[in-house]
């Protein structure tokens, strides 16, 4: 008769069975083994940092073209970041002392843009507009000059603008979808059909939705509320050594550290929320390229649908006071 093949234990038993008689163990003799000291092996997570903030897979307010992504990961892949090189001194005091930064309207923005006086801007998209980048035509951040690890004065460095929300009309494309802005962020080069956060070496915040998006091309993470009509938002970096370097280090190996970065956003010159750019991030995050301080920095207002808006880049202006 044949033999079952099914009969007995299964193998895995089997083989658990024979190697605990070969190591000459016996739970069937003897004294029990000890309980598991369980307070040992598993540490205090009160100790342990936050879990990664929620991110999503697509916007609950509206989305991009997956043509546009692709366009602009295909620029991003193909279009390293700009090396950075140190600025003449007129040119650093222009933009840190006079504050005279001005507007490069890309061909994708239809409407009217301007400087109404140095630091200020102005602008007003038509409706249905499809997504568009206005960034300064110098960058607020230079980093061979003002990258705290090359400084001696001892100081952070931050950089920071605001934008008011004037007006809302019909969304991108049909019209159906919401209209709206970001306030954010870009290292250059950078698509100029894609918001702040959208990309490689840029953050931002969103209006329509209030998410936050660091090099994220999906839906962004919970940050804050919605932006509203007549609002001025901020968004602000703060780029400081590491704890442990000497910020006027002559050692190659310590000064090729990055910045440690803090962001943090403004609500009509209030502090309403923040996070650190080295937060821990889940696997589909992307990385953050070009925003640790070691490359240039500009920024950045992000555009889609009907929209008036005003920026200001110069501190007399600003709500929030440092």
């Amino acid at each position: 008769m044949a033999q079952n093949p099914f009969a007995g234990p299964p193998p895995s038993y089997e083989a658990a069975v024979d190697a605990s008689r070969a190591n000459g163990s016996n739970t069937a003799q003897g004294d029990p083994p000890p309980y598991h000291n369980w307070q040992e092996a598993v540490p205090d997570t009160s100790v342990f940092p936050p879990p990664p903030v929620q991110g999503y897979y697509s916007s609950g307010t509206g989305n991009a073209s997956a043509d546009d992504a692709d366009r602009a990961h295909e620029f991003c892949d193909s279009t390293p970041l700009w090396i950075p090189t140190m600025p003449s001194s007129a040119v650093w005091r222009d933009v840190h002392e006079h504050r005279n930064l001005r507007p490069v309207q890309p061909v994708e923005f239809q409407g009217t843009l301007k400087s109404s006086s140095q630091g200020r801007w102005s602008g007003a998209t038509r409706d249905r507009n499809g997504d568009c980048l206005v960034v300064s035509h110098l960058p607020l951040y230079f980093a061979a000059m003002d990258s705290p690890l090359l400084r001696n004065d001892g100081h952070d460095t931050v950089i920071y603008f605001e934008v008011k929300l004037k007006g809302l009309r019909a969304g991108p494309g049909s019209g159906e979808g919401e209209s709206g802005f970001s306030i954010g962020f870009v290292a250059q080069p950078y698509p100029s059909w894609r918001s702040p956060g959208w990309e490689r070496g840029s953050l931002g915040v969103c209006s329509d939705d209030g998410c936050r998006f660091v090099n994220d091309s999906w839906g962004g993470r919970d940050f804050t509320t919605p932006f509203q009509v007549g609002e001025t938002v901020g968004l602000g970096m703060v780029f400081s050594a590491p704890k442990g370097i000497r910020r006027s280090s002559s050692d190659k190996k310590e000064m090729s550290r990055m910045c440690d970065v803090e962001i943090f956003f403004t609500r009509n010159g209030r502090r309403a929320g923040g996070w650190n750019l080295h937060e821990e991030m889940d696997a589909d995050s992307g990385g953050i390229e070009g925003l640790e301080g070691d490359f240039d920095l500009y920024g950045a207002i992000g555009l889609f649908g009907g929209i008036d808006f005003e920026s200001c880049f110069n501190p007399a202006g600003w709500l929030w006071k440092p």
